[in-house]
């Protein structure tokens, strides 16, 4: 009778923090973000964004939905053109899917939303318990399935608007990483320190963002997107990919995040400056449309440095 009333229990308690949880994050309202789609069309849209060439298998695995409403689901995107198929080369029974052009710029404003919502939500707390509440998370996803996963599965990031301490954590993390991967000193650190307080200090919320990403309660990335000197312009600084999460694809979704906010504001090109030695992320913007303008040869931090000035026209 004991383990029958502790269980109850148990039970009841999971019931109430589940009725708790689905009031907090909104999704027991008809729509979801005060989007036009429920949570569930939400999830499928963040799915094909997030995913590479999945197909509608994946999707239906992924967030264990029914396959025939899952199939209206996306016959409802693709006539209203924000996703789009391509058959298999590989099984010409299986479509893989991506989002089009008008999808990203459907979804975009949503999915900053959700991370607007999700940093309001820890923004009620102080530092202490924001850490005890990402700890509890993680424990639940761990505890009911998340290491069950497969192997090959790989690990989830999130992007997210900068808090309090990730301004100086971009520029430390520059600072240490390109000093073990490249030899560059101080004077660089510099560099970044003045890049990152100018974009405080001069900070235009309608046409600039910072993007930070974190996996596992870490921050693992960053990019910003700020107004150029040259009217109509907008400049991509200080990409970053700490070494935890390469191979994720985060360069790519940074990069993207900072060409579909470019659009949707109404810039009309996008320049960046890099080097020739960050190979990964020259293919990063090259992939991504970037054309190389032109390239110089100087001494900077202590090496000899070739740097490039890449231009996307939007």
């Amino acid at each position: 009778m004991k383990n029958a009333g502790r269980n109850q229990q148990r039970i009841s308690a999971v019931r109430r923090f589940n009725r708790f949880y689905t009031r907090q994050i909104g999704v027991l309202r008809k729509t979801y973000l005060g989007s036009p789609y429920s949570l569930a069309e939400m999830r499928v849209l963040y799915e094909i964004a997030n995913g590479n060439a999945l197909t509608a298998s994946d999707v239906g695995r992924a967030l264990d939905l029914d396959a025939g409403y899952l199939s209206r689901v996306l016959r409802d995107f693709e006539k209203q053109g924000l996703i789009s198929r391509k058959t298999s080369a590989a099984d010409a029974r299986q479509s893989h899917l991506a989002l089009t052009e008008r999808g990203r710029k459907t979804f975009a404003p949503f999915e900053r939303r959700s991370q607007q919502q999700a940093g309001d939500m820890l923004g009620t707390i102080n530092a202490a318990n924001q850490a005890r509440l990402v700890a509890a998370m993680e424990s639940i996803e761990t505890l009911l399935g998340r290491e069950a996963r497969q192997p090959a599965e790989k690990p989830h990031y999130i992007l997210r608007p900068p808090r309090h301490g990730d301004f100086g954590w971009i520029v430390s993390r520059h600072a240490e990483l390109y000093a073990q991967e490249y030899g560059w000193d101080d004077p660089f650190e510099g560099l970044c320190a003045q890049i990152v307080a100018d974009f405080v200090n001069k900070f235009d919320a309608k046409v600039e963002r910072c993007w930070i990403a974190e996996m596992d309660g870490e921050n693992v990335g960053c990019v910003m997107l700020v107004k150029d000197d040259v009217a109509g312009v907008a400049r991509i600084r200080l990409l970053l990919v700490d070494p935890r999460a390469r191979g994720l694809g985060l360069g790519a979704k940074l990069t993207g995040e900072c060409v579909s906010f470019a659009r949707e504001v109404g810039y009309k090109k996008i320049t960046l400056w890099t080097h020739s030695i960050l190979t990964v992320a020259r293919h990063v913007y090259e992939k991504a449309g970037f054309k190389l303008m032109r390239s110089e040869t100087h001494q900077s931090w202590g090496k000899p440095v070739v740097s490039e000035h890449w231009d996307m026209t939007l």
